[in-house]
């Protein structure tokens, strides 16, 4: 059974720090991604997501939704796999 693991625009935002809670190197980050270029991201590597409105905890001001994903790697391999297909239609 796939682990559930949830992915915030944040995590591939180039415009944020690491401690701000980008989670990917500079290199692979994006400019202001969303949850729907996030789910489409997901779509074309084969992967089923779910958009859920939810805030990330530490930026609770910013609604900028988050990704529910079933997901059987780890969530490092996975937020690589995904920060590639952005930059592919960046």
């Amino acid at each position: 059974m796939a682990s559930e693991r949830i992915l915030y625009p944040c995590y591939f935002d180039a415009g944020l720090l690491r401690r701000e809670g980008r989670r990917v190197s500079r290199d692979l980050a994006v400019a202001k991604p969303d949850a729907a270029q996030i789910k489409a991201a997901l779509s074309r590597i084969g992967v089923a997501g779910t958009v859920e409105d939810a805030p990330y905890p530490g930026r609770w001001m910013h609604r900028e939704g988050r990704v529910r994903v079933a997901w059987d790697g780890s969530k490092e391999e996975l937020l690589q796999t995904v920060a590639r297909e952005l930059q592919r239609r960046a």
